[in-house]
């Protein structure tokens, strides 16, 4: 072979492999984008398939989601993880772990990334899309430090048909009016139709709802938001008031408790078993409740969360979790991760979760499109199937008016230090503090302010050692 044929022939390979390299559809390096987060059911299997949808969108990434049970044992295998130096990309973290999350270090704040851009690899950043008071709960001094996704609140669920047997005509709307509904309920639950009047779990989140209902700080300085606190206060008149209610129900034998903390489970199982007229739960079921009741055969019907008529109404707290991003060597990482979370709550997809679980849709745009859904769309969820299907065409809310309450809950809710939420190192273990005194309340008969007091020392001792961890 001459000289000249063979570089002839050396450069057609050359320029045969950069065509394959640039050439459409052609392999390339991805970058992989891990994603955890604390749900197995059909939630789970939406969040899959809208990370394959982005991934399909934008091949440079491959978003892979890991399931977990719940939030704590999540959050204890991240923790984990950051140890041993491998964590996930984004992590799903409740709304009490905040916080933590700040003081961590572990994470990358969402503001930093955005650094003022309004997209992200072609997703709209739209924070001022996001109902309010989602923003309040979530921007600490202005920032966004991770991104929304499952939002809830308490709401009250009726059996109407249940109420028509007792002549309860109306939903009670306030504790006293709750009392005398359950005053009606006695011969029901005298003759064993019943097993009581009401349930809900003792959970703390329920607390600290009706602390934001008065309009009551869990923390000092601003609830945490003017400042680090230094003080929990579980013995304010608000809170007594509170834990006397718990008492003053369960000891007429209205409140129905299961003697097991946050047993979310077996409250939803008396309510759809019709062992109780009413139920509070998240409003993240109203789903599944409204399901449960027409298999069974009743009417369900869902309303704000009752509170304190002698005190009246501020309004409610969200709950929930958000997304975190892992802070990065790789900025182009951070960025990915950033740019699939703002796809997976944009306009259609925040649409898309709201029908498909319950969850409060966390964008205004969200709501309109729900208002206003076409003929043509691709908001439903086929849970059985895994798949993505139509809604009805028309206003969702009108066709399904238990999933509107909680958004006119929190849409209706004035924006305090209060009802923005707390924020503090051991939100989580004041949590199970509190819910802990109410349970001895009741089973033990002790006095509210008496133990409350001495929840409130527990809780202090707690977060005085945390502070000395991350105060400098």
């Amino acid at each position: 072979m001459t000289k000249r044929k063979f570089n002839f022939l050396f450069v057609l390979v050359i320029i045969a492999s950069l065509l394959v390299a640039i050439a459409p559809g052609a392999a390339q390096e991805k970058t992989d984008i891990e994603v955890w987060i604390a749900f197995v059911d059909f939630r789970l299997d939406w969040a899959v398939d809208v990370a394959n949808k982005f991934n399909e969108a934008y091949p440079q990434y491959n978003v892979t989601i890991q399931e977990y049970t719940d939030y704590e044992p999540l959050l204890d295998a991240y923790t984990l993880a950051q140890e041993q130096g491998n964590p996930p990309e984004v992590i799903q973290l409740f709304e009490v772990g905040t916080q933590f999350a700040l003081d961590s270090g572990w994470f990358r704040a969402v503001s930093e990334i955005v650094a003022g851009r309004e997209e992200i690899g072609g997703q709209a950043v739209a924070f001022d899309d996001i109902v309010p008071v989602v923003s309040g709960y979530y921007t600490i001094g202005g920032d966004w430090s991770s991104v929304p996704w499952n939002t809830s609140t308490p709401i009250f669920y009726a059996n109407t048909n249940l109420m028509e047997q007792a002549g309860v005509e109306a939903i009670p709307t306030t504790w006293q009016e709750l009392e005398a509904a359950c005053e009606q309920f006695q011969p029901l639950k005298e003759a064993g139709t019943i097993a009581g009047c009401i349930t809900w779990p003792n959970h703390g989140w329920f607390y600290e709802q009706w602390l934001a209902q008065q309009n009551e700080l869990l923390v000092n300085n601003g609830n945490g938001r003017e400042g680090r606190p230094s003080e929990v206060n579980l013995t304010s008149d608000a809170s007594v008031n509170i834990v006397q209610f718990h008492k003053d129900m369960y000891d007429k034998g209205y409140y129905v408790y299961s003697g097991v903390q946050r047993d979310w489970t077996g409250t939803v199982q008396s309510f759809s078993s019709q062992q109780v007229p009413f139920i509070m739960t998240s409003s993240a079921s109203a789903g599944g409740i409204t399901n449960s009741a027409l298999e069974t055969g009743f009417d369900v019907v869902t309303s704000r969360m009752v509170y304190d008529g002698e005190v009246g109404w501020t309004g409610n707290i969200i709950g929930g979790a958000t997304m975190w991003i892992t802070a990065q060597d790789d900025p182009a990482v951070e960025e990915g991760a950033l740019a699939f979370l703002l796809y997976f709550n944009n306009t259609e997809n925040a649409a898309s979760w709201h029908a498909a679980s319950g969850y409060v849709p966390i964008r205004d745009s969200a709501i309109t499109l729900l208002e206003n859904v076409a003929a043509d769309n691709d908001l439903g969820w086929d849970i059985d199937n895994k798949t993505r299907n139509a809604l009805p065409a028309g206003n969702w809310f009108e066709l399904n008016p238990n999933f509107r309450t909680a958004s006119d809950q929190l849409g209706e809710s004035e924006l305090t230090l209060a009802t923005a939420g707390a924020v503090f190192g051991t939100f989580v273990e004041t949590r199970n503090i509190v819910t802990q005194a109410i349970e001895d309340v009741m089973l033990l008969g002790l006095d509210p302010a008496e133990r409350l007091a001495a929840a409130e020392a527990e809780a202090n001792v707690l977060l005085g050692e945390y502070n000395q961890l991350y105060v400098e």
